[in-house]
């Protein structure tokens, strides 16, 4: 029979989490040799190493970024269909705030799986730009946050200025788009469809471009990710868009003429605060589950 163990999953995401055996072996009361047992056989299971190993600690293989994203998931249904059976339900208003880069063509039918899976929870929903989202979560005026990072960029107040990043629900590739059958003409500046200043994926994409002396100019400034994506359908130019928000008339840009790399971009949700309320922890692994 094909399947993974949950008790091994569990250590596997702890591990993962705190970075070494040493760490996350009291997490899930084990010894070091057990967790490490542990994840000797869930990798035998897998087929394949999911942690690197090193005298600093461990990181998740590729493999093993993938197995956690399920892990996580697979771990929070399990808790859900427990406190289901015990009938312990979730009920409480919620406030969440989403970043409008995430999932942007199915967040409405996740928003209404969540509301029909827990109709006692009263959703207070807001989407923002990944920066508000996170200072509006320290103030406090946010219980769950999901927000989004993008690998290997700093905030605009510099990276000690950001919180830690909490689950992370999905890792997607950052493309170069377009409207479907665009060209880029060798040599031009490339016309740069954007959102404003203040958000986040706008400054990496202007600093890349800057950092890598390639000429730009911004032909087109929307307000939204929606209308971001009406523009580069229209042809008025290209952006750095996430792979979710691929719309149809849109298409990433074959071999990019002078165009640099892209990394991935991270959705995660921000960590609990001291103090969190049980109601909202619950509802954190909810989303957590219903929504990577």
């Amino acid at each position: 029979m094909q399947g993974f163990d949950l008790d091994q999953l569990r250590t596997f995401v702890n591990v993962a989490d705190a970075g070494s055996f040493t760490a996350g072996a009291p997490r899930v009361f084990l010894s070091q040799s057990a967790a490490s047992e542990q994840l000797r056989k869930l990798e035998e299971r897998a087929g394949q190493p999911l942690l690197h190993r090193a005298r600093s600690g461990v990181s998740p293989t590729p493999a093993g970024e993938r197995l956690l994203t399920h892990a996580r998931r697979l771990l929070a249904l399990s808790d859900e269909a427990w406190r289901d059976l015990h009938e312990v339900p979730l009920q409480g208003d919620l406030r969440l705030a989403v970043t409008d880069y995430f999932r942007p063509a199915e967040l409405a039918r996740l928003l209404a799986r969540l509301g029909e899976s827990h109709p006692q929870v009263r959703l207070h929903v807001t989407v923002q730009k990944s920066g508000a989202i996170e200072e509006a979560y320290a103030r406090g005026e946010f219980d769950v946050g999901l927000s989004m990072r993008i690998a290997g960029a700093a905030s605009g107040g510099g990276a000690a200025a950001r919180p830690p990043a909490g689950v992370v629900l999905r890792r997607e590739r950052l493309l170069w788009l377009g409207a479907s059958g665009l060209r880029l003409s060798r040599g031009e500046p490339v016309r740069l469809v954007a959102l404003p200043d203040n958000c986040s994926l706008h400054q990496f994409t202007v600093g890349l471009l800057a950092r890598r002396r390639v000429p730009y100019s911004v032909a087109h400034v929307a307000s939204g990710v929606a209308g971001l994506q009406s523009a580069l359908a229209a042809g008025l130019g290209v952006a750095c868009l996430n792979e979710a928000a691929l719309a149809p008339g849109l298409a990433p840009l074959a071999a990019p003429h002078g165009l640099p790399a892209l990394p991935a971009a991270s959705f995660y949700l921000l960590p609990p605060r001291p103090g969190e309320e049980a109601f909202v922890a619950r509802a954190r692994e909810v989303i957590a589950a219903q929504f990577g």
